[in-house]
């Protein structure tokens, strides 16, 4: 079958899902509550049905009366059950997939449960909608006509007690329908290698002589296999090596300060770029317009939203909403209850609603990775943008960075200290540095306010990294590749020492 024709049945058949997203975004709220009744009807006889009566649950109050606010640590003892070999625990169908991850605050691995139901009705559900959302937005696209690069993370999968655990990429590539495989390259045995430098060596000779139309990955980790392409191809633009390029699809971590380093390298202005936002718990939200930083939140994936405002966050005061009660630009901790049995999970990551019809988001950071040590509430959303702007007004880039406090000693004031590896240097650092303070000053008026007159802060500190220190970082605790990365805020000073040291 010719591929002009693959191309042409492939976009008829993703865009016949625009009217059922089109349902949902104009009764987005009747959506989720019914979406909450139907998990809660399913699992009334789990263990932890049981114990909270999912039965004579018909209501949202009665559901967060009685199904407290959960984190990992106390959902463990149940998923550890499951991985055992019990069911019907959490969820009413086995369970027999768990997404490993480390996490980046905590050694201790996370084994997040992954059912049936959430791997097609979310994770390749969200996949789909991407491409359908992207097609009906670039009716001219010829997308099937190549390959897609992805790039995912560097585990196998191991088998424990019947049950299976590896990184979340390599669950999906194990499960990988048919019409994704096809539209794939490398080959899935080269995507889970294990091995990260051997790893991207082999997608290079797999992937050069394809005609790959668009890439999927983390930005961070994407950029050094294109690099890494172009060192052995001897090219100085993707395009000369794949003409055929459109899209590329990305989510993990901020694209903000990666932004100009792959205009670079993809130097077209018909390139696209498309966000998602997805984690091992699930598929969360799209970008659904060109050209576009906010994404819209998926709301018939099999997970209902909460929402908890990092204003009261952790004080006897927290207050939790549901979908119907956000409000704009406001920042939330996302709480959700999934089809693989997560119940008023804390995620740990934070967003903003920059839309309530339909209801658009954007990442803001992570419970736990930001920086309110003098009240300043200093979130990722904000240093991203902060370093985005002072690479460009100091024609520099950057590869990686890391915050932490200095904390107030004697009659000191408190300070921000950085540690930047540049790609690119400053051809004078003070300007960079004093760029970045001023611009953080105007993007977040609490940092502001402890800037004002050095009031509590002092101008934050410099420190330029060596060569290649995040990744021998990164190495030297076997994360190499897929989401891992060092946290780019923290209130306390370990990571920061930790790099110091090497």
């Amino acid at each position: 079958m010719p591929l002009s024709i693959i191309n042409s049945f492939a976009s008829w058949v993703l865009k016949q899902r625009i009217h059922q997203i089109e349902l949902f975004l104009k009764y987005p709220n009747e959506v989720q509550e019914e979406l909450l009744h139907n998990l809660l009807t399913a699992s009334q006889n789990t263990v932890i049905g049981k114990q909270y009566g999912f039965e004579s649950i018909t209501s949202y109050a009665t559901f967060v009366e009685r199904v407290p606010i959960a984190t990992y640590e106390e959902l463990q003892p149940l998923i550890e059950r499951t991985r055992q070999g019990e069911q019907g625990v959490f969820w009413e169908t086995p369970i027999k997939w768990f997404a490993k991850s480390s996490g980046t605050t905590n050694a201790k691995s996370k084994f997040i449960p992954v059912s049936n139901e959430a791997l097609e009705d979310c994770h390749y559900k969200g996949s789909k909608d991407l491409l359908c959302l992207y097609l009906n937005n670039n009716e001219d696209s010829e997308l099937f006509l190549g390959k897609s690069l992805r790039l995912g993370g560097s585990s196998q999968i191991y088998e424990n007690n019947n049950t299976y655990f590896g990184d979340l990429s390599a669950i999906l590539i194990e499960n990988m329908p048919i019409w994704a495989e096809f539209s794939s390259t490398p080959s899935s045995k080269t995507s889970l290698m294990s091995e990260w430098e051997a790893k991207i060596a082999a997608i290079i000779n797999e992937t050069k002589t394809e005609n790959v139309t668009s890439f999927a990955g983390v930005p961070s980790w994407m950029l050094v296999l294109m690099n890494k392409v172009l060192e052995n191809t001897g090219k100085e633009s993707l395009l000369e090596i794949w003409p055929n390029l459109e899209v590329y699809f990305h989510g993990g971590v901020s694209f903000s300060p990666y932004k100009e380093q792959y205009k670079k390298i993809l130097p077209s202005k018909d390139f696209k770029y498309y966000e998602i936002y997805n984690a091992s718990e699930g598929f969360f939200a799209i970008q659904d317009l060109n050209n576009s930083s906010d994404l819209l939140l998926m709301l018939d994936y099999g997970i209902f939203y909460e929402f908890i405002s990092m204003d009261t966050f952790g004080t006897p005061n927290q207050k939790v909403v549901r979908l119907a009660d956000v409000e704009l630009n406001k920042n939330y901790a996302i709480v959700i209850t999934t089809n693989s049995g997560l119940w008023r999970y804390l995620i740990g990551d934070t967003v903003r609603f920059t839309s309530l019809n339909p209801y658009r988001i954007r990442v803001t950071g992570r419970t736990k990775h930001h920086i309110n040590v003098f009240g300043e509430e200093l979130m990722v959303e904000n240093t991203d943008q902060a370093i985005a702007k002072a690479c460009q007004l100091t024609q520099t880039e950057v590869i990686d960075y890391t915050v932490a406090p200095i904390f107030m000693q004697d009659k000191e004031k408190g300070a921000h200290e950085w540690m930047i590896e540049f790609k690119k240097k400053p051809a004078d650092v003070g300007l960079f540095q004093k760029v970045l303070d001023e611009t953080l000053q105007t993007l977040n008026s609490d940092y502001e306010a402890k800037r004002h007159n050095n009031m509590t802060l002092n101008q934050l500190v410099i420190n330029v990294a060596r060569e290649n220190l995040f990744y021998d970082w990164l190495k030297e605790r076997d994360k190499l590749g897929g989401q891992h990365k060092i946290p780019r805020l923290s209130n306390q000073r370990d990571y920061l020492e930790q790099l110091k040291e090497m």
